[in-house]
């Protein structure tokens, strides 16, 4: 009997500064993959979830909310970039291109920007990394860079220690255009009328009250993604290094807080919202588990047009995500999420 036990993913002694990975797969996204991610995040745009209202903006269908569209990227350039890593470290200039609908299949690519040992973990490095998905057509739906910390294999291994530049992806927000012989007007009871972009101010924080629990469904939840990474699922191995693996407990997939605040925000700021546009810069602040319960605030930082439409205004926000923990007799708030995110929200002059 011959016993074979592959290799997966890469450690941080195979990355090249250069190296590009053409991630395996690819995902469709199905009816079932959409309502599960749409409805688990508690997502209130009715684009998400109304399809005749999504076809009277001029979109082809109902609209992949862009939490789905990051996750369902992300997760193809696990096996190649972090399956062996400890923590996803940051985000960095997430920009959103065409709209996903049901349907659509995406395919990811990654680019192997930076490699940098640890100089005070010998196990231990950061790699940086840039990753682009985009539809059947060619057409790029995001391009982000990301901050991954990776272990080694070998803890005295050799380390291609180097940069490369970032690729120039040509990508900007593509929306149906404003049609003023449509009605929109009779669709306005199907989203909140205090949401446009004139019921903003700069200096407002939203304390949103809903709030969603993370159970065990989240190692359901990543395998629907494909999202391989060992850290989510495998207990056995966890439990074999808990000073390795943050106390022997399985990590939540970073995609579903990052999910959770998106949705549990957009009640309050994003249902009138056509698209998300860019986010400038987000991270992990601290690890979730089953059992937490995540909530969300926003904070409106500032208002401004955007070039070539005149119905629509880009709120400037910085989404934080949260959880409390017991510390004595009273609990202890603490950030779990921080994400510099840039909003298209219609204007009430046009829609309303």
């Amino acid at each position: 009997m011959t016993v074979i036990r592959k290799q997966h993913g890469h450690f941080l002694e195979d990355f090249r500064p250069g190296d590009v990975y053409r991630h395996k797969g690819g995902k469709t996204i199905t009816e079932g993959l959409f309502a599960v991610f749409t409805d688990f995040s508690m997502t209130a745009n009715p684009l998400a979830k109304n399809a005749r209202y999504a076809r009277a903006y001029g979109f082809k269908g109902l609209v992949c909310p862009p939490g789905l569209v990051m996750v369902t990227v992300f997760s193809q350039s696990v096996e190649d970039v972090s399956e062996n890593a400890r923590a996803n470290l940051e985000y960095i200039d997430m920009r959103f291109g065409v709209p996903v609908h049901v349907g659509d299949t995406l395919e990811a690519e990654t680019l192997v920007l930076g490699v940098r040992p640890s100089t005070r973990t010998p196990d231990l490095g950061v790699v940086h990394v840039q990753t682009t998905g985009r539809n059947q057509d060619g057409e790029v739906v995001l391009t982000f860079q990301r901050k991954v910390q990776v272990w080694k294999k070998a803890p005295d291994a050799k380390v291609a220690d180097g940069e490369v530049a970032p690729r120039a992806i040509p990508v900007s927000l593509q929306l149906p255009a404003y049609d003023a012989a449509r009605n929109y007007k009779a669709l306005a009871h199907l989203s909140s009328p205090d949401t446009y972009f004139e019921d903003f101010q700069p200096g407002q924080v939203f304390e949103h009250t809903r709030a969603r629990v993370v159970t065990t469904d989240h190692i359901m939840l990543t395998g629907i993604l494909d999202n391989t990474s060992q850290v989510h699922c495998n207990q056995w191995m966890v439990s074999q290094a808990p000073d390795k693996f943050v106390g022997g407990q399985l990590i939540v997939f970073g995609g579903i807080p990052f999910n959770l605040c998106l949705g549990i925000s957009s009640a309050d700021v994003a249902d009138n919202a056509l698209a998300d546009i860019r986010y400038a810069t987000g991270k992990h602040t601290a690890p979730i588990f089953a059992g937490d319960t995540v909530f969300a605030s926003t904070e409106i930082r500032g208002l401004r047009d955007l070039p070539g439409r005149p119905d629509l205004g880009v709120l400037d926000t910085i989404l934080r995500g949260h959880k409390f923990v017991a510390k004595g007799d009273a609990p202890e708030r603490v950030e779990i999420f921080y994400l510099e995110r840039e909003v298209a929200v219609k204007r009430r002059s046009h829609y309303a």
